[in-house]
């Protein structure tokens, strides 16, 4: 394991993006448990992809949601919900990662869902250059049905309790802080227990970032 500043996180980070070699864009992952740091992540090695002259599709699975009224029929609070009803990954598959593999003719849309309106989206096609970096941020990443879709798997590990105190700091503004804790303890927390023994999502990755302490991180490049 190795431990660093973030600048030196995010230099590791895109000397991996760039050695990558495939004909298509390049599709990273960033996964990991809400609120373990994954968009922060995400953002910052976007930003430094672009100061490296690379062109950078950023997305989220935010924006692959199905709508509030189908996400929840096993309750608000159930972890089975979140992990198994809630993300639209035939979609995210069918308008972006797939036209970005190997095969694909580079025409995407970045998302198919505006969560603040909680209506579909259907964003005009772009053309992603062969030589473009998708970097896609979010929960459950590594599961069956994404898998075989990335170039570049990193998954942001941070313990789940602190996950809990970020989440009341971060949300303070929209939710009380024992709403945030139910959601976290209730259904955040199991669905990411379930999602670890059912896929084991750190066996996938290539590279483990601890981000316990973001401004001293850690990381790992597993040998599988």
């Amino acid at each position: 394991m190795d431990q660093g500043t973030r600048a030196e996180l995010l230099g590791r980070l895109t000397e991996a993006v760039g050695s990558v070699t495939v004909a298509h864009p390049t599709r990273v992952a960033i996964d990991g448990p809400p609120a373990a740091g994954k968009t922060t992540l995400a953002d910052e090695l976007a930003d430094a992809l672009h100061k490296q002259g690379r062109d950078v599709i950023r997305a989220t699975i935010d924006d692959f949601l199905f709508p509030r009224a189908q996400r929840y029929p096993c309750g608000e609070y159930s972890a089975e919900g979140c992990y198994f009803d809630t993300h639209d990954h035939d979609a995210l598959n069918r308008v972006l990662l797939d036209p970005l593999g190997p095969g694909g003719d580079r025409r995407f849309q970045h998302a198919v869902y505006n969560r603040t309106a909680d209506t579909a989206l259907s964003p005009p096609p772009s053309t992603a250059p062969a030589d473009a970096v998708l970097v896609f941020d979010g929960v459950f990443l590594m599961r069956p049905e994404l898998i075989d879709r990335w170039d570049l798997r990193i998954f942001v590990s941070a313990a789940l309790d602190k996950t809990v105190d970020r989440a009341v700091i971060r949300e303070r503004r929209v939710s009380s802080p024992a709403d945030v804790e139910r959601r976290w303890r209730e259904r955040y927390i199991p669905s990411q227990q379930l999602y670890f023994a059912t896929v084991r999502p750190t066996d996938h990755a290539d590279i483990i970032v601890h981000n316990d302490e973001p401004h001293q991180p850690a990381w790992d490049i597993p040998t599988h």
